[in-house]
């Protein structure tokens, strides 16, 4: 992977895992860290699902969509599990 790949992966990650982050209520107490490797996965998951029906040149609002949604439910797993650690 070249370094613009790399640089796209870390700035698409950041973009996905703060929209995740802002439609989940209330404060989430994990690292800004693990917010954008949720955003990555979230990223890349959300691709492999929606991206064999894509049609479109430009923006696939489902697959944005799809991505956010992912890094939502990841950033409600990795707080609730952040939660229980410190109990």
């Amino acid at each position: 992977m070249e370094i613009g790949g790399i640089i796209s992966a870390l700035i698409v990650g950041i973009v996905i895992g703060a929209l995740g982050r802002l439609i989940v209520p209330g404060k989430q107490k994990i690292a800004i860290w693990l917010t954008i490797l949720i955003g990555i996965v979230a990223a890349l998951i959300g691709t492999a699902i929606v991206g064999p029906l894509r049609d479109t040149s430009g923006i696939d609002w489902i697959e944005l969509i799809v991505q956010v949604a992912l890094a939502a439910f990841g950033v409600i797993a990795a707080s609730r599990l952040m939660e229980s650690r410190k109990s």
